[in-house]
């Protein structure tokens, strides 16, 4: 990464399959993390530099337990989604959840019984807004 270059807030591809065997098992050790990685299988001294990157992202806390480090999700599956959901809504539609919504529908990713739901949900969810 270069002198000029932030860290990228989203995780990357490998960063999120890590944090998903974290949020599926809780704290684990390395070793743990590795054994319960999905796909294809990494190295230890893999897994370990990407859990350390994590935690210098501050993604991931890490206690010593024994002689092993123990990592904790800092960063919750939920507020992730949200990030990588904005993420995507601000780089590729400038904002506009229309210009996505739109966008879904020409490529035929969502039907009418879809948006029904989502219409649904949006009456939901401004109900308990009012109350």
């Amino acid at each position: 990464m270069g002198p000029n270059r932030k860290p990228s807030p989203q995780l990357t591809p490998l960063e999120l399959r890590i944090m998903q065997v974290l949020w599926e098992h809780g704290a684990g050790t390395v070793q743990a993390v590795q054994n319960n990685l999905s796909g294809e299988s990494l190295a230890y001294t893999t897994v370990q530099t990407m859990l350390n990157v994590l935690q210098r992202k501050g993604k991931v806390k890490r206690r010593l337990v024994g002689k092993a480090y123990q990592y904790i999700p800092v960063l919750t599956r939920d507020r992730a989604l949200r990030e990588a959901a904005g993420d995507l809504l601000n780089r590729m539609f400038g904002g506009s959840v229309d210009a996505l919504l739109m966008s879904l529908v020409k490529s035929r990713q969502i039907d009418a019984e879809k948006l029904a739901k989502l219409q649904q949900l949006i009456d939901e969810h401004q109900e308990t807004q009012e109350d």
